[in-house]
């Protein structure tokens, strides 16, 4: 009877945290797709909104970490549970990052807004973030659903962020060339470009984190990069 007891309290805990989890990645999700519109629309001050923002998300993560580690001192839980506990740690850190680069995406927005607009690159961007946003969503449903073959989907679709990536690189690269003044607002897209990629991994670390749930083991061999500008 204790141990039904226990085994009931350490699933109201867990449904807790991941209950944390799903409006941290909701949050996270919004900032992506906010700091690319106002990327593209200029918006300063939606910008900024993505920039307080991240003070939440970060608060989030705070407290997602303090209670799993709780949980895991007061309900000492065990092997598949164990797991399920550890992963809560690993996805809220994959997520605060993600709105990391949401929030820097927002501050070169401030400094692109006063600069020339470069050939339509900001609507590319918006499409990247898009996509990334795509797969989070995917990501975070195949955590809650235990569904790891969603979530070796998500890994799957990080190459088309690679190429979407490699593409505005070789682009920003051409801008560049053609017209010296383009320098400084490429480099500033290309560092955007580059978070948005970045995001992209960190999603799928968290399908990953997924996959390890259900299987006990992580993916066998790391996706090979098509990220061909290094």
């Amino acid at each position: 009877m204790n141990d039904q007891h226990i085994a009931s309290a350490f699933d109201r805990d867990l449904e807790k945290i991941q209950a944390q989890i799903m409006k941290m990645g909701g949050l996270v999700e919004n900032a992506i797709l906010e700091a690319a519109v106002s990327l593209e629309e200029r918006d300063e001050e939606r910008a900024e909104q993505v920039r307080r923002s991240d003070k939440v998300i970060d608060a989030l993560e705070e407290s997602i970490n303090e209670e799993a580690a709780r949980v895991i001192a007061l309900r000492a839980p065990a092997a598949i549970d164990l797991r399920v506990v550890l992963s809560v740690i690993k996805v809220s850190g994959n997520l605060e990052r993600i709105g990391d680069y949401a929030k820097n995406l927002a501050k070169r927005t401030s400094i692109l807004a006063r600069m020339e607009p470069v050939n339509g690159s900001a609507s590319s961007l918006r499409r990247m973030a898009k996509e990334v946003e795509r797969m989070l969503n995917d990501a975070l449903d195949a955590y809650v659903s235990r569904d790891a073959e969603l979530a070796q989907n998500v890994i799957d679709r990080d190459i088309l962020v690679d190429q979407m990536y490699n593409a505005l690189f070789r682009e920003f690269l051409t801008f560049m060339m053609e017209n010296p003044s383009n320098i400084t607002s490429c480099m500033h897209l290309h560092f955007i470009a580059k978070n948005i990629e970045r995001m992209g991994d960190h999603v799928t670390s968290i399908a990953e984190q997924v996959v390890y749930i259900v299987t006990g083991t992580m993916p066998e061999e790391a996706r090979e990069k098509s990220n061909t500008t290094l």
